[in-house]
């Protein structure tokens, strides 16, 4: 009686022994079918493939590879891009030193101001400018500044010390350190008849000056003694949009005046405040092709502005021309009681520059070409 029961349990075993073999063996064979259809899945979806590839077009895959060529390229040049440093005006200030002022005038070294930067290129680069607007519009009347261009070098080198510009010069114009009223009579006229108009509101922008020592949109030049600020409407051929729009009727103007350099890198209007006790040490304007034109906002006695030796001093409400690529300077010697020096600049045309010319002229130096 004692083997019944294991017996029994003998048969329970080998029952549940026989059971587990039979779950085992219907999972491998559920896992083997699974893994089949998985490779016969996979199989199919290769072939799909493979004959998709066959039937695309010959030129679609060409175009194809050719984005993936060109997007990988773009992604590697990006990647070896080193960021662009932007120089400011105070890195400006902070920095300068005995190496980067000529004559107590301060060279900013930005790639980005047309008269600091001593590029070798630039003859190369004015030259293709010319002729991509000969191809545009027309070589006539291109001969003068053809001329200048090809023998730039030589002429920057062979000029007087008393006249040096800097990046242009145009050969066969009328050279003097001082022009006449009567070289651009209409816009002279204009600006003095709105004298009050720049003056009041120079003064509503002056007001900001008692609440910080540099305020939004003046900036601080280096001179050997004093200070000197300037606050641009148009700087380099560029609107200044934030300070136009802090002096609307100056800005507006500007709009009538007939030979307003506004199109090209050397067109510049400003506000320039001179403190007492400030020199602006002699140095060369970048070329001939603009007179300069000061309107006198505020003149204290003891101001002078020196234009190739010959000294002038300016008269509230009356314009002075003066052809800055002469060697020049100004100061204001008077007491800190007579208040800053300030007058309103413009940059004109030089009155013997045709019209074809200027044309040319604000193609071939437009800001950012």
């Amino acid at each position: 009686m004692v083997w019944v029961p294991l017996r029994t349990v003998r048969t329970d075993h080998l029952a549940l022994l026989y059971t587990s073999k039979n779950s085992f063996t219907k999972m491998s064979l559920e896992w083997l079918m699974d893994w089949s259809w998985s490779l016969d899945g996979l199989r199919e979806f290769i072939a799909t493939g493979i004959q998709s590839f066959r039937d695309c077009d010959t030129s679609a895959l060409t175009a194809v590879a050719c984005l993936l060529v060109l997007f990988v390229w773009y992604c590697y040049h990006v990647g070896r891009e080193q960021p662009r440093t932007y120089v400011t005006v105070n890195s400006l200030m902070q920095s300068s030193d005995a190496n980067s002022l000529q004559n107590g005038y301060a060279y900013c070294h930005s790639p980005e101001c047309v008269r600091c930067t001593r590029n070798d290129g630039l003859n190369q680069k004015l030259y293709h400018n010319l002729q991509e607007y000969a191809k545009r519009y027309s070589w006539s009347g291109m001969g003068r500044i053809h001329k200048g261009i090809r023998e730039q070098g030589r002429y920057l080198n062979s000029r007087p010390s008393i006249q040096k510009p800097e990046v242009f010069f145009l050969p066969d114009l009328p050279t003097m350190p001082y022009f006449s009223r009567d070289a651009q009579k209409h816009d002279v006229e204009l600006l003095e008849r709105n004298f009050q108009t720049i003056l009041c509101e120079f003064e509503t922008l002056y007001k900001a000056f008692s609440n910080c020592s540099l305020p939004q949109g003046w900036k601080m030049n280096s001179t050997p003694s004093g200070e000197w600020f300037t606050f641009y409407l148009v700087n380099q051929g560029t609107c200044v949009p934030k300070n136009c729009r802090k002096c609307p009727r100056t800005y507006r103007l500007l709009g009538s005046l007939r030979t307003c350099i506004g199109n090209n890198v050397f067109g510049n209007v400003c506000i320039s405040v001179l403190t007492p006790g400030t020199v602006i040490g002699e140095h060369y304007g970048p070329t001939n092709i603009r007179i300069r034109c000061h309107l006198g906002l505020k003149t204290p006695g003891n101001c002078e502005l020196v234009v190739g030796g010959e000294p002038q001093c300016w008269a509230e409400g009356r314009c002075l021309l003066f052809d800055d690529s002469f060697l020049h300077t100004a100061f204001h010697e008077g007491s800190p009681e007579e208040g800053p020096r300030v007058i309103f600049m413009v940059d004109l045309w030089h009155p013997n520059v045709a019209a074809a010319e200027r044309q040319a002229l604000d193609f071939i130096f437009a800001p950012g070409r």
